[in-house]
């Protein structure tokens, strides 16, 4: 599907481009300086640098598609029943960011009601910006990118992430205590779109987590596939645009790693 460009006749890919530098241009102006906090549950925070980036990429993105609908981590959903959506997360990462870990990113993608057209992930302190078009490939820093050569979990650097819920970390933990040592390594990374992204070009060879947000799958799932990856939820179905769980790698890799995990896979939410 070709999107229409935008008011300044820009292409799609480029107007969320230069949102994303300008939103990511607030992160690193504020890392590691004094930042209001709001708790929006136990470790699930928002701060003002979150906001402020929010604020941005919303001024930026309803100026160029004044038509579009804007779904945000941090604001309510849209009502009105436009074509395209644009998914945003200003902040993905937001406890590694008011920590000081330098590990987190801006998110952007653009998506109709049956699929995903364009997903950007930046990281601001790396100026690494990760993009894919549906159908176009993915890159990074506009070289094509692409999934793990590798062929099983024993040989996997495997990411993952616990999440807010409970049951849902206690599940991931459990697999990682029988999973070891029977893989290469494993990092809890603390930005989930960002994870998605490293799975994309190969630094990760599988990233799992037992539920995502519309911001962290639009995106995270067009550039895994893009790049020659496969994502599916734990029951092997595509994790769709909702809140899901997700396994994301090659297809050796993930094939494997289902294998050994069918204990795990009924549904938690």
């Amino acid at each position: 599907m070709t999107v229409p460009p935008s008011t300044s006749r820009q292409e799609a890919i480029i107007v969320a481009s230069d949102a994303v530098r300008a939103a990511g241009e607030i992160l690193k102006a504020n890392f590691r300086e004094e930042v209001g906090i709001h708790y929006k549950g136990r470790a699930n925070i928002v701060t003002d640098v979150d906001l402020e980036a929010d604020r941005c990429l919303k001024s930026i993105l309803h100026k160029e598609y004044p038509y579009h609908n804007i779904l945000s981590e941090e604001t309510e959903p849209p009502t009105t029943d436009a074509e395209y959506t644009w998914i945003l997360d200003p902040l993905d990462g937001t406890n590694n960011y008011s920590f000081g870990i330098p590990f987190f990113c801006v998110v952007v993608a653009l998506a109709t009601k049956h699929s995903v057209e364009i997903g950007i992930v930046y990281d601001p302190l790396r100026d690494e910006l990760f993009a894919a078009q549906r159908g176009r490939g993915a890159l990074l820093n506009n070289r094509p990118i692409s999934v793990t050569k590798k062929n099983t979990v024993d040989e996997s650097l495997i990411g993952f992430d616990l999440g807010y819920v409970d049951e849902n970390g206690r599940i991931i933990l459990q697999l990682v205590n029988d999973f070891w040592p029977r893989v290469y390594a494993l990092r809890l990374m603390g930005s989930a779109a960002l994870a998605m992204a490293y799975t994309a070009c190969g630094r990760l060879d599988l990233y799992f987590h037992r539920l995502l947000y519309p911001w962290e799958l639009a995106c995270g799932q067009l550039l895994v596939r893009e790049a020659g990856g496969i994502v599916t939820d734990w029951d092997e179905h595509d994790p769709g645009l909702q809140e899901n769980s997700v396994i994301a790698s090659n297809k050796d890799v993930h094939a494997d790693f289902l294998r050994r995990i069918k204990k795990y896979t009924r549904s938690v939410k």
